[in-house]
């Protein structure tokens, strides 16, 4: 069986719950630690799917990986190989698809909701009925518009562009459904000013610091339940 290839980009932007969870569902992963200068891979035949993680980064930022990785997508993408993005990494899939990333009129950190579109797609996707809503952890300032073809499956209130699913096989996900307690923890150690800045200005789709470290088991395992029905479905695609 061919791995899953998990492109790390920061060490914030670990994968967090999605290696467990792919093992889980009888899945291996290799890991390239794109963050200590392993190469990205020029041919996505050696892997049954791609998933991207977040980072601090934009997709028009001149890195030499971003355009690897965008060229890797678009060729996975002409292979029928599945694709995940999850933050940058949904911005990655959305520019790949020949979609606008830009950024958006307002960061967007911490705790928030997701609703769920009521359209067939979203709700096999999430395995929910339309206008649900569902916990997520948001840490961007860029969006994406939703690629030509592609169906969008989740909206918060301060972002309409939340997540979208094009041909059937790939996913993209703004928000940080994969954190775990320690990754949430690191992220306020790490980037904790800039949460404090943006609730200064009064930024309504910033958390309040304070509460960002509560409950934290109980959370992240609410948004795991999420993710696990994504990849659930994701799996399906996926060749043997």
């Amino acid at each position: 069986m061919k791995p899953i290839a998990i492109f790390q980009h920061t060490e914030v932007g670990a994968p967090g719950a999605i290696p467990d969870l792919l093992a889980e569902l009888g899945r291996p992963v290799q890991l390239v630690r794109v963050l200590d200068g392993e190469a990205v891979p020029e041919d996505p035949s050696a892997f049954c799917g791609l998933v991207f993680m977040g980072g601090h980064m934009g997709v028009h930022d001149d890195w030499p990986w971003i355009a690897q990785e965008l060229a890797l997508i678009r060729k996975a993408v002409a292979a029928r190989i599945p694709v995940v993005g999850h933050c940058l990494g949904s911005q990655l899939l959305a520019a790949a698809l020949g979609a606008e990333v830009r950024r958006h009129e307002r960061s967007e950190i911490g705790w928030a909701r997701l609703a769920v579109e009521d359209n067939a797609v979203a709700r096999q996707w999430f395995g929910r009925p339309g206008g649900q809503e569902l916990l997520t952890f948001q840490w961007h300032g860029d969006t994406f518009a939703i690629p030509e073809g592609a169906t969008r499956i989740a909206r918060s209130a301060y972002c309409d562009n939340q997540g979208f699913v094009a041909d059937g096989l790939h996913l993209g996900i703004q928000s940080h459904l994969e954190m775990t307690p320690e990754l949430v923890a690191l992220s306020v150690e790490r980037n904790g000013h800039q949460m404090e800045n943006q609730e200064a200005a009064g930024n309504p789709a910033c958390s309040p610091r304070a509460d960002v470290l509560n409950a934290l088991q109980a959370r992240t395992q609410e948004m795991h339940a999420t993710l696990k029905t994504l990849y659930g479905r994701w799996v399906e695609g996926l060749a043997l």
